[in-house]
């Protein structure tokens, strides 16, 4: 683990680390905030999964969380959104490779050797958080925008017991049908079939998620007919999942929306963690 700043923030500190990815096969950054409470002992944590072309950074400096998670006593984990470095394999499109990892296990060249983020986020991260930090292992949620919406809805919908609660800015909501997914799907994995199983449309309907949800679009977000909002919807009515979908008048893609509506999010997480 290398130390890259660690600042005081709120009482707290906000850290940048790197360290060696067996999951991804190269080095790893990431942002992480202690509360104060940390000194003490271990806290609760969310996560926060962020978009395309984003790295560790931009929901760290633009979003706004830290001081609603100090009020709180959580910490807060800001993963990259994919592999990077040396070797690694990119693309020249936005959408595609280093910073648009989206938050699965890639099985097709040339992404395999590095793309695997499901795994990283899944399994290897919290291992590091748990053995190096602290964090209490059993008080877990999970947020995020966009790509990171998607991420944070799929991974707790599959990880059953992992997190007690998760909310969503503007998530990418079904994939399989929609031109931000099909052309990664079908990239990274090698065909639409295979990104059924990340696609939180179609894991609302089937399983649902055992915890409250959250989920805020702004009514002018740049990307609405990518994001497909109105699928989750109608899946969260079918699987009558205890949560929110709010649609916010006026509010676009950007982080001016989602520190907006952080604290927010911050709080609904905050109640479910400390029960």
């Amino acid at each position: 683990m290398e130390t890259l700043s660690e600042n005081r923030c709120f009482a707290g500190t906000q850290g940048v680390y790197r360290h060696r990815s067996d999951a991804c096969s190269c080095d790893m950054t990431f942002g992480l905030f202690l509360p104060e409470e940390a000194r003490d002992g271990p806290v609760p944590l969310l996560w926060y999964l962020s978009g395309l072309t984003c790295t560790h950074e931009n929901a760290m400096t633009k979003a706004g969380a830290q001081a609603w998670a100090a009020d709180h006593g959580i910490a807060l984990c800001f993963p990259d959104t994919s592999p990077r470095g040396e070797g690694v394999a990119d693309d020249p499109d936005f959408d595609m490779g280093q910073g648009a990892g989206f938050y699965v296990n890639a099985t097709e060249a040339p992404w395999a050797p590095h793309f695997r983020m499901w795994d990283y986020l899944a399994e290897e991260l919290p291992r590091v958080l748990d053995t190096s930090f602290a964090i209490d292992p059993e008080r877990q949620a999970i947020t995020g925008h966009s790509m990171g919406g998607h991420g944070a809805l799929t991974l707790a919908m599959s990880l059953p017991g992992r997190f007690r609660s998760v909310s969503a800015f503007a998530p990418i909501c079904n994939p399989t049908q929609g031109d931000w997914g099909r052309k990664q799907f079908e990239a990274y994995l090698g065909g639409i079939e295979a990104g059924r199983a990340h696609d939180a449309s179609l894991l609302m309907r089937e399983t649902g998620f055992d915890g409250p949800v959250l989920v805020d679009v702004g009514t002018r977000d740049n990307f609405w007919d990518l994001l497909r909002v109105e699928v989750l919807a109608d899946a969260m009515t079918t699987q009558r999942q205890p949560g929110q979908l709010r649609l916010q008048e006026g509010y676009d893609h950007s982080y001016f929306f989602v520190s907006s509506f952080i604290a927010d999010h911050v709080a609904f997480h905050a109640e479910a963690l400390w029960q």
